[in-house]
C-alpha cells in the first residue's frame, strides 16, 4: 500500500517537473506567446466583466456593482420589440448574401490566379484586387456614395449611355444588400484568396504531372486535384463564417445608412450602435450584444459539430 502511494506520489512529482522542464528548455517560444496572452486577456475577457450590466439598470453615476438588478427585462424588451424581427429578417438576408459571395469568389479568384504563369500580368491582378482591402472603411464609403450619385456617379452615367434610366442605389431599400454585398466582394476578395493561394502553393505537383500524362484537361486538374486539396480550407473558414453570422461589420453599413434605406439597412450591429452610444441605453445596447454573441456561438458550434461529422474537419 505503501509502495503504491509513493509510486503515484512519484509519477505526480515526475509529471511536474516534466512540465516544468518543457517550459524552461522551450521558453523562448513562452515569450513570443505571452504578448497575445496579454492582448486576449485585458481587451477580450477582460471586459467581459462588463456583460453584467445586461442584467442590471446600469447608471454611470452608480457604477456596474452599484446599479440594481433588474433580470431579463431588457431581453424581454428588445424580443417583444415591433422590429425585433425586421432587425434578425434583415441581419440574416445581408449576412446570409455575403457569405455566399464572399466565399465563392476568392476561391474563384485562387484557383485563376493559381493557373496563371508569373508576370507582370499576374502581378497586375494581384495589385489591383489587393489594393481596395486597404482602403479605410470612410473613404470606401465615399468612394461609393460617389460612384452611385444618380446625377453624377460613374454607374449611373454609364447606365444613360446605353439608354437606360439613373437607378437611386443608396435610397432604394430593396437594392441597398445587393449594394452592400458586392462593394464589400470588391474590397475582400482579393484580400481572401490570398489564403487559398497559400494553400495550392502546397498542392503535389506530381499529381499534376500524372493528370497531364493521362491526358487530363486543365479544368479536370482544379476539379479533381487543386479544389479537394482546398477543401479543408474551405470548410474551416466556412465555420469561422459562420460563428460571425449575426456579426455583420456596422462601420460600412453605418455611413451607408440614411433615412430611405433603413427599411434594409438597420441591423443588429448598427442598432447596438444607435441604442447604446447614441441613446446611452447602455444595459439595453448590452442585452441585445450579448444575444446576438450568444447566438453566434450557438451558430459556430452546431457547424463545428455537423462538419466534424460530415467532413471529419472542424476546429476542435
Amino acid at each position: 500500500m505503501k509502495s503504491s502511494i509513493e509510486g503515484k506520489g512519484g509519477r505526480n512529482r515526475n509529471g511536474s517537473s516534466g512540465w516544468k522542464r518543457k517550459i524552461l528548455s522551450n521558453w523562448q517560444l513562452y515569450v513570443f506567446l505571452l504578448p497575445a496572452v496579454i492582448y486576449f486577456l485585458v481587451f477580450c475577457y477582460g471586459p467581459m466583466y462588463g456583460v453584467q450590466i445586461a442584467f442590471k439598470d446600469f447608471s454611470p453615476s452608480k457604477g456596474i456593482m452599484g446599479s440594481p438588478w433588474v433580470g431579463l427585462e431588457h431581453f424581454e424588451r428588445f424580443f417583444n420589440a415591433y422590429y425585433f424581427w425586421d432587425l434578425i429578417r434583415n441581419t440574416l438576408t445581408i449576412s446570409i448574401y455575403s457569405l455566399a459571395v464572399n466565399f465563392v469568389l476568392p476561391v474563384l479568384l485562387a484557383l485563376l490566379l493559381n493557373e496563371m504563369k508569373q508576370g507582370k500580368l499576374k502581378s497586375a491582378v494581384q495589385t489591383a484586387t489587393y489594393a481596395p482591402y486597404f482602403i479605410s472603411a470612410v473613404v470606401f464609403c465615399g468612394m461609393i456614395t460617389t460612384f452611385l450619385s444618380p446625377s453624377s456617379g460613374i454607374v449611373n452615367k454609364a447606365i444613360e449611355a446605353f439608354g437606360g434610366e439613373a437607378v437611386p442605389f443608396l435610397t432604394t431599400p430593396k437594392l441597398f444588400p445587393s449594394v452592400y454585398v458586392w462593394t464589400n466582394a470588391w474590397q475582400q476578395t482579393g484580400w481572401g484568396s490570398i489564403i487559398y493561394l497559400a494553400t495550392l502553393s502546397g498542392a503535389d505537383e506530381q499529381l499534376h504531372e500524372a493528370a497531364r500524362i493521362d491526358g487530363a484537361t486543365r479544368f479536370q486538374r482544379i476539379w479533381h486535384i487543386n479544389i479537394p486539396h482546398l477543401l479543408p480550407t474551405m470548410i474551416t473558414l466556412l465555420i469561422l463564417n459562420a460563428g460571425s453570422l449575426l456579426s455583420v461589420g456596422y462601420e460600412k453599413l453605418l455611413l451607408l445608412q440614411n433615412p430611405l434605406n433603413t427599411e434594409t439597412s438597420e441591423v443588429i450591429s448598427t442598432y447596438v450602435y444607435q441604442a447604446g452610444l447614441v441613446n446611452a441605453q447602455y444595459s439595453f445596447a448590452t442585452a441585445v450584444g450579448l444575444f446576438n454573441s450568444v447566438i453566434n456561438l450557438v451558430i459556430l458550434v452546431l457547424v463545428n459539430t455537423l462538419s466534424r461529422k460530415i467532413s471529419e474537419t472542424s476546429l476542435w
